[in-house]
Formats: C-alpha cells, sequence, structure tokens
C-alpha cells in the first residue's frame, strides 16, 4: 500500500509543478496584441505571438506577423516546423540559403502551407 501512496504523491506533486496550460485558443482580431519584431528581422513588420515560444529551443508556437507591401526577410532557416496561413495580400516564400525571386512561391489569401 505505501509504495502505491508514494507513486500517488509523486505523480500528484510533479502535476501540480507543471505551468497552467493556456485556456484561451480562440482570437478576435482586437486581442492579438502586436509588437515590434525581433532585431534579426528587418524593422516594419508588427508581430504577436498567439501561443508558446518562438524563442524557446524546442516547442509549438503560433504568431502572426503584419508586413507592409514589399517587406522582405532575408534568407534563413527554421529548426522547427513552420506553418503559413496567408490572411490577406500575397505572400513569396522562398528555399535555400541565398535570395532568388525567381524561384519564389506565391501565396494569396486563405491559402494554406504546411511542409
Amino acid at each position: 500500500m505505501k509504495p502505491m501512496l508514494f507513486v500517488v504523491l509523486l505523480c500528484a506533486s510533479i502535476l501540480a509543478a507543471l505551468p497552467a496550460p493556456s485556456t484561451q485558443n480562440a482570437f478576435s482580431p482586437d486581442q492579438v496584441q502586436f509588437g515590434p519584431v525581433p532585431p534579426f528581422v528587418p524593422p516594419g513588420a508588427q508581430l504577436a505571438v498567439l501561443e508558446g515560444d518562438p524563442t524557446a529551443p524546442s516547442g509549438d508556437f503560433t504568431v502572426r506577423l503584419k508586413m507592409p507591401d514589399g517587406y522582405k526577410i532575408p534568407p534563413h532557416w527554421h529548426p522547427k516546423r513552420e506553418n503559413v496561413t496567408v490572411i490577406s495580400g500575397n505572400f513569396k516564400v522562398g528555399m535555400g540559403d541565398s535570395w532568388d525571386d525567381g524561384k519564389m512561391m506565391t501565396f494569396g489569401p486563405g491559402q494554406l502551407r504546411l511542409p
């Protein structure tokens, strides 16, 4: 009986130490809080973190970007999976280590790109 009680108490203490999950999983436009983009991205766009931590070495996250017309993010890579949904406007995406306009794909509103 004592070993079972120990296991139950151990599990309860581990669960109590975990951070509470976010209860919000739907956002109206006025609830999305935008701010400046991180310094490794050119200024001019705005970023909102909806869930998770994009700076963490692991874990899922969801961000929303507002970018002015003609805004360009230099070539870079993502160590984790990236999902993109275009809400309005067109979004051109290129893959690789150098800029090549001829190899860019264009996504419009409502289009979704999954890896």
